[in-house]
């Protein structure tokens, strides 16, 4: 029995599976289900492997390992000092308002993760790993301009909040120049959140049902097309999940 008819014989037993139970699995599980089906549906269309809704554009970092902070939680903490006076060195509402790397120190350590972060916005510029263009910049990347004079938090859509100058308010506007360095610091939410079973069984079938339909225009075995797409999946192989590793399992 070829691979491909193994699959869609074994479909039955494979649902059991995946069936939707009270449970938490990690977000990396998903990911992978996920990004396995859009990667696998991409191959067969030309197109980008972006219609999971997960960002896949670029590294990502994190200064805060298992703290389970957000990029978008640092966004949201940022925001909440808008309004607050522009102030040089100020780096707490006791000091009469923030600067810009103040901002920045001042929001993480509200979300508990301040410590060993480094005062002035030429330093922070070092953190995490580089963007290589805001073209590719993520909510809560750290975007600095004049090579370390200025520094404000990626909100996107092009804008971003920060403590501008003398005279300013903390606030959200456009990115008004292109940064001379663009930091990722923080993973996005979707990276750090529990994942629900159900949602994970949801990329899987989809999964499936992409490779299911893998018609006579390949010869290629489950197993080896699932090799084949290693680098897309982080170097991940289908054994990593138990549903896809039964999939692959005598399917060859």
């Amino acid at each position: 029995m070829t691979g491909i008819a193994a699959i869609q014989t074994r479909m039955a037993e494979l649902q059991a599976l995946v069936a939707p139970e009270p449970a938490v699995l990690a977000a990396s599980d998903a990911q992978f289900a996920a990004t396995l089906a859009d990667s696998l549906s991409s191959s067969r269309t030309g197109g980008s492997a972006t219609g999971t809704g997960l960002p896949t554009t670029g590294p990502t970092a994190n200064i805060a390992p298992g703290s389970g902070v957000s990029a978008q939680d640092l966004v949201t903490a940022a925001e909440k000092y808008t309004g607050t006076p522009y102030v040089w060195g100020g780096e707490s509402l006791s000091e009469g308002g923030l600067d810009c790397s103040g901002l920045v120190l001042r929001s993480l350590t509200d979300l508990g993760i301040g410590s060993g972060i480094p005062r002035v916005a030429h330093d922070q510029q070092n953190l995490g790993v580089k963007i290589d263009s805001l073209e590719h910049a993520l909510p809560g990347d750290l975007l600095v301009f004049g090579g370390g004079s200025h520094i404000a938090i990626y909100v996107g859509d092009g804008k971003m909040v920060d403590a501008p100058k003398p005279g300013g308010k903390v606030g959200v506007r456009d990115v008004w120049a292109e940064p001379t360095n663009i930091r990722r610091i923080l993973p996005q939410e979707g990276a750090t959140n529990p994942v629900a079973a159900s949602d994970t069984a949801a990329a899987t079938r989809a999964a499936w049902q992409v490779l299911s339909g893998i018609g006579s225009s390949t010869t290629s075995s489950p197993a080896a097309l699932l090799d084949g797409y290693s680098s897309v999946l982080g170097g991940r192989s289908a054994t990593d999940l138990a549903g896809l590793s039964s999939l692959v399992g005598g399917a060859a």
